[in-house]
């Protein structure tokens, strides 16, 4: 934490405009030597001249000085905007190296954030999260938590569970002062029970942190040549799954990725659901019925012009799955209550049906009154806590020494969320995933 680093924080490459930043004890002392001049005031722009160490100008640029703990690392920052041009970046950073400077590691600005108490663990991931997001969904989840919104619910939790220790913590220090009541401990009974109400209807969210982040996932199960491949196609829009009229052509999984009402979607097209007619077409069929297990939404797609098939997917869908009738223009005629009636050759009523997902997709998804746990991580932190909690209830009443351990054991699941404990294997973990100069 003592050296100064530095990294280029734009995309490398021609460009308008890069910056390159500067955090740590000497990033005045940079300043000043690639300038010339006195550090300007804080957080003011102005335009500079940058020089190597031998005098040569390498650029005219716009500098900005952040004086710490008023700076985003809560060191003495800089940032040099210069000119994008390739030989230029190489220039300046190269100055800046014999200036002083370290090149920094991954994510090393963020976690020098972190350490100086500028950012708690969980707006960390935030941010990590809001550089990589992709749709609006994942951007509004990212810039929430960025904001501290799981933070504020993981904090809120934690002060009433060390208010609830205090009185399990009263009878196991005090058992005979005369102003402690009997059986001190009870009065953490409803409390601990709030908790764990409210930390376990946290859990049951359907995951849509994470599938917000991840992406919602389709399966589209259907006999050989329903036309499972046509219809991927088309959500699609291009050719990701080869369309032929042989059965079994699909006989590995092939995804796409989409955007569905704001959302990242991975859509599945799987093997037809049949008796197989070798190993391979055998395995198809298993990884087929596997994806459907562990998909989010399952869309049945039937041969309009069989009943058969129809009937065998109205055995494996869920009662919030799709059915769909497809080449309804060989049988105009077909019908079936609740099914989607199209034609993935001709594209007729596959807008429908898109909308109809869409919906589905924003319901499971979208903000709700509660952030939503975005990271494995946090789901095994609040189900671990929420574990010790059970334990320490089942406790109190005949073992409040042990009550007490487990209620401490909570607490400290909850303060690995924000980083509050000594968690270095967490930290090298998360902020090895930012890129660098974040």
């Amino acid at each position: 934490m003592n050296t100064t680093i530095y990294a280029l924080s734009t995309a490398p490459g021609r460009s308008g405009v890069a910056i390159i930043r500067v955090s740590g004890d000497y990033a005045g002392g940079i300043l000043v030597a690639l300038t010339g001049r006195p550090t300007p005031p804080a957080r003011r722009a102005v335009l500079r001249t940058l020089r190597s160490e031998d005098g040569a100008a390498l650029d005219q640029a716009l500098v900005l000085y952040f004086p710490g703990p008023a700076s985003f690392t809560g060191e003495d920052c800089v940032e040099f905007h210069i000119h994008g041009g390739s030989a230029v970046i190489e220039a300046v950073l190269e100055a800046v190296d014999e200036a002083g400077g370290i090149p920094a590691e991954p994510g090393e600005f963020t976690r020098r954030a972190f350490e100086n108490g500028q950012l708690d663990l969980t707006e960390a991931e935030g941010l990590a999260d809001l550089i990589d997001a992709e749709t609006e969904g994942q951007r509004q989840q990212a810039l929430a938590q960025l904001s501290g919104s799981l933070r504020t619910v993981y904090e809120a939790w934690r002060e009433d569970l060390i208010g609830a220790m205090a009185s399990i913590e009263g009878e196991i220090d005090f058992p005979d002062e005369d102003d402690v009541p009997d059986a001190l401990s009870h009065r953490a009974y409803q409390p601990l029970a709030d908790l764990i109400t409210s930390m376990t209807s946290h859990l049951d969210d359907g995951r849509r942190g994470e599938r917000t982040r991840s992406g919602f996932t389709i399966a589209l199960i259907g006999a050989p040549n329903a036309g499972k491949s046509s219809l991927l196609n088309r959500l699609a829009r291009r050719d990701a799954a080869i369309v032929t009229d042989i059965p079994g052509t699909t006989r590995d999984i092939i995804e796409v990725r989409v955007v569905m009402g704001g959302f990242p979607v991975i859509i599945s097209d799987t093997a037809g659901l049949r008796e197989a007619v070798d190993a391979v077409e055998a395995e198809g069929v298993r990884r087929a019925l596997d994806r459907a297990v562990e998909a989010d939404l399952r869309i049945g797609v039937a041969d309009a012009r069989s009943r058969e098939e129809l009937v065998d997917l109205q055995g494996r869908l869920q009662d919030d799955d799709l059915l769909v009738l497809n080449k309804l223009d060989l049988a105009p005629e077909a019908q079936s209550d609740g099914a989607y009636g199209l034609s993935a050759k001709s594209g007729d009523g596959v807008e429908v049906l898109e909308r109809r997902i869409e919906e589905i997709v924003q319901a499971r998804l979208s903000a709700r009154e509660a952030p939503a746990l975005s990271r494995a991580r946090h789901r095994r932190a609040v189900e671990s806590a929420v574990q010790a909690l059970e334990r320490c209830q089942m406790n109190l009443a005949d073992a409040p020494e042990l009550a007490g351990e487990d209620a401490r054991l909570a607490v400290r699941s909850l303060e690995s969320l924000t980083g509050r404990v000594d968690v270095e294997d967490i930290l090298d973990r998360v902020f090895s995933q930012f890129c660098i100069g974040k």
